[in-house]
């Protein structure tokens, strides 16, 4: 992109990496009248609009799409053969991307923001070393550079051995695919693929979306093999002999293409931080505080390269903290952070739902939800944990649209919502969001819709 304008001598605030969490913050400190340098050295808005959140869920789309007119029959809607055409589902994920990277380039520039195209590295605590070769200081700094994905020993990336990325920047359908990992990046992948054609196997060490509870993660499977999908779990060695990968449980496969989908690592790397105070954790990530300060107290760290969870949503938000906090808010970071898995059904989940903690639980299942039945999309349910005193402190949303109803359970825990807040709030009908009153109904021994039991679900105050 070059430089906007005249670099400035000194500035209020660098910020290095324009990725999501790296744009929101040098947004924000602009809005609060901060001078702002933010250095990218690929694209703005980093992996998640350009190589992996935004263009995975444009082809999970376009895949569902497909995949829906190839079955429609059941609905009377008769479509012959649907054809796919790669190339331009592909240009379509890509132009996607370079809409929404424009947009941020406008924005930048609006927000009046310096934008330097290349790298960063700190020479001391108040000073840049850029790859143009030029220099510059800064009162506060914010590293925002993510992370990486990783590989392991012989299945290094090249070839037919893909990152994440590479995965969705194809430009055919392949015929075949082995996905290494089975975590929400895996899963999404693998039937993403399965969907357009793809013959996939997905191999993981443990158990598919090993995070998540049974009864959640047993309903993806059971649509995994649906759609043909050969699961491997338990998996704990793979080697290769050419074109053949043999697996530890006795199987092998020859696929046409591999995805290693096995996490993530903070990137960190030629940053210079030797030359500053700022220390890394046990993982490798950077050690923060509740402001989202590192040991350095004029330099912060937010997004992936800070730690877990390693979601985009969660480096906008500390983005958002790290440029208050830099221009002297007293703001701190201590934000429910929702999750959302793009499988089938979605997944979504925010807060606790462990019992141990004391916590109850209540299930509403969709097939008790009218619009469930009447969209074919009655695999999955609502669960709610609260404690005695009925607020809210977790939920599991197992359904169609899962991703848009994740919304309504965050917010009811960051106001420390109560069953009956959430129960007594009417909810359009018909609606898949329903079912979100519908559990809490239940979970208070007045479900309408499903039949709990007598006299049983009616947790009440010890």
């Amino acid at each position: 992109m070059g430089v906007v304008g005249s670099l400035p001598e000194k500035v209020d605030l660098a910020v290095i990496g324009g990725g999501v969490g790296g744009y929101v913050a040098a947004i924000r400190a602009a809005q609060l009248g901060m001078s702002v340098t933010l250095i990218e050295k690929n694209k703005l808005g980093g992996n998640c609009l350009n190589y992996a959140c935004i263009p995975s869920k444009t082809l999970i789309h376009v895949a569902d799409l497909f995949y829906d007119l190839q079955h429609s029959q059941k609905f009377g809607v008769n479509v012959g053969s649907a054809e796919l055409d790669a190339k331009t589902m592909f240009q379509w994920r890509s132009d996607v991307s370079e809409k929404l990277e424009k947009g941020v380039g406008f924005l930048c520039k609006a927000n009046q923001i310096e934008v330097i195209k290349g790298s960063a590295a700190f020479s001391s605590p108040s000073t840049l070393q850029l790859s143009d070769g030029t220099s510059i200081e800064f009162k506060k700094a914010i590293i925002a550079t993510g992370s990486e994905p990783i590989s392991f020993k012989d299945f290094a990336f090249g070839g037919n051995i893909l990152d994440y990325k590479q995965a969705l920047s194809l430009n055919k359908i392949p015929s075949s695919m082995l996905v290494i990992g089975a975590g929400y990046v895996g899963v999404e992948l693998s039937m993403l693929y399965a969907k357009l054609g793809t013959k996939v196997t997905i191999s993981a060490r443990s158990d598919v979306l090993s995070h998540f509870d049974a009864d959640a993660t047993e309903l993806v499977k059971k649509r995994m093999k649906e759609l043909g999908m050969n699961i491997r779990t338990g998996i704990t060695q793979l080697s290769r002999n050419g074109d053949e990968v043999s697996l530890s449980d006795g199987s092998s496969i020859k696929p046409e293409v591999i995805v290693i989908a096995i996490g993530l690592s903070p990137y960190t790397k030629d940053l210079g931080l030797e030359n500053t105070a700022v220390k890394l954790d046990d993982q490798g990530f950077i050690a923060v505080n509740e402001q989202l300060k590192t040991a350095e107290p004029n330099i912060f760290a937010i997004g992936d390269v800070a730690g877990g969870p390693l979601l985009a949503h969660k480096a906008m938000r500390q983005g958002v903290i790290a440029a208050e906090v830099a221009s002297g808010m007293p703001s701190i970071y201590d934000s429910v952070v929702p999750a959302v898995v793009f499988s089938e059904p979605e997944i979504a989940i925010v807060g606790t739902l462990d019992e141990a903690q004391g916590l109850r639980i209540t299930k509403f299942p969709l097939g008790a939800l009218g619009i469930g039945i009447a969209f074919a999309k009655t695999n999955g349910f609502v669960k709610v944990a609260y404690d005695k005193n009925n607020v809210v402190k977790g939920m599991e949303i197992v359904s169609h649209n899962a991703n848009v109803m994740i919304a309504e359970a965050t917010l009811a825990i960051e106001m420390g919502a109560t069953l009956e807040d959430i129960a007594d709030t009417i909810h359009a009908h018909p609606t898949f969001s329903e079912a979100i009153e519908e559990v809490t109904e239940g979970a208070l021994g007045r479900g309408i819709h499903f039949f709990y039991g007598k006299n049983t679900s009616i947790d009440k105050a010890d």
